[in-house]
């Protein structure tokens, strides 16, 4: 299955994504996600600067206003996309 970056403050995405059998890292430093195929972050210090450098060209989830469910399945359809 697909290696995915969490922000480790969504233990319970964390959980719900390794339940369906994909290999969750935590995100705790910027090269984390170099070789995941898709992040998570939480959206609250995106983008607070105004500068937009990526350390990944994976897709970047950001989990504000979203329940677990529907995190994951943005998540599976963003990997659907990729392939």
């Amino acid at each position: 299955m697909a290696r995915i970056g969490v922000e480790q403050s969504l233990s319970d995405v964390q959980a719900a994504l390794q339940e369906k059998g994909h290999d969750v890292v935590p995100l705790q430093q910027e090269q984390d996600a170099m070789d995941c195929d898709c992040c998570v972050t939480t959206g609250m210090d995106s983008n607070v600067m105004g500068m937009s450098d990526t350390a990944t060209q994976a897709p970047v989830i950001e989990a504000h206003g979203m329940n677990t469910e529907q995190i994951c399945e943005k998540v599976e359809d963003r990997l659907n996309l990729a392939e």
